[in-house]
């Protein structure tokens, strides 16, 4: 499978929120009990050398994500069969405007526009399962204009990948070539028009990278 068979084919993204150690220091939040679920819709999706385009008003912050593309459809599986149901990865960016979060948030309403805006979903070529010996010892890394902005291992991840596909498919079916993003470490950052967005893994063997521009 590469990257256009899952972007072109997969019948939904699965975010998992606030997954990262790091994340919550920085912010001083409590640990989540359960994995944080959300969803974004598949025309956010796009591959590298394509634009991020930011809609009017949006303040926008990129956060770069390891992307497990589910190979079997697959429902209520057990967490020690989840792997048998992974195809590969990617790397994402999970783009998500900050001001409306942080009301959504306070009223306790969906995050479908922060979330799931057009181009919000950004991702690399499909890496097969069997070139990751460790999928929870991959180096993310995130550049804005050349400076490095985030560095983290999905090590750091409080819901490994057998327990996020088991968490979902508890209630949701999984089908070849859906996509969770498996969370973000610290140090997410501003983007505008005009930056140059740089993400990948020497872990996976991925670099991808995008232009920033308006959407007016």
């Amino acid at each position: 499978m590469d990257c256009s068979k899952f972007v072109n084919f997969g019948k939904k993204i699965v975010g998992i929120g606030l997954n990262y150690k790091s994340l919550l220091l920085e912010r001083n939040l409590p640990m989540p009990k359960t994995p944080i679920v959300f969803l974004k819709p598949t025309s956010s999706y796009i591959t590298s050398g394509k634009d991020i385009e930011i809609p009017k008003g949006f303040k926008v912050n990129e956060e770069v994500e390891l992307g497990v593309v589910i190979g079997h459809k697959c429902k209520k599986v057990a967490v020690e069969k989840a792997f048998d149901y992974v195809a590969g990865y990617c790397i994402a960016l999970d783009l998500t405007e900050t001001v409306q979060l942080v009301d959504v948030r306070k009223n306790g309403h969906p995050w479908t526009f922060v979330k799931g805006f057009d181009t919000a979903c950004p991702v690399s070529h499909f890496v097969p399962m069997q070139m990751v010996p460790d999928p929870h010892n991959v180096q993310l890394w995130c550049k804005v204009n050349g400076k490095t902005v985030q560095d983290g291992n999905t090590s750091e991840m409080i819901f490994n990948i057998p327990e996020i596909i088991s968490h979902v498919s508890r209630c949701m079916t999984l089908e070849p070539g859906d996509l969770i993003i498996t969370g973000s470490p610290t140090g997410v950052s501003l983007i505008e028009p005009g930056s140059l967005v740089e993400a990948g893994s020497k872990s996976l063997g991925v670099e991808m990278q995008f232009k920033v521009k308006s959407d007016e």
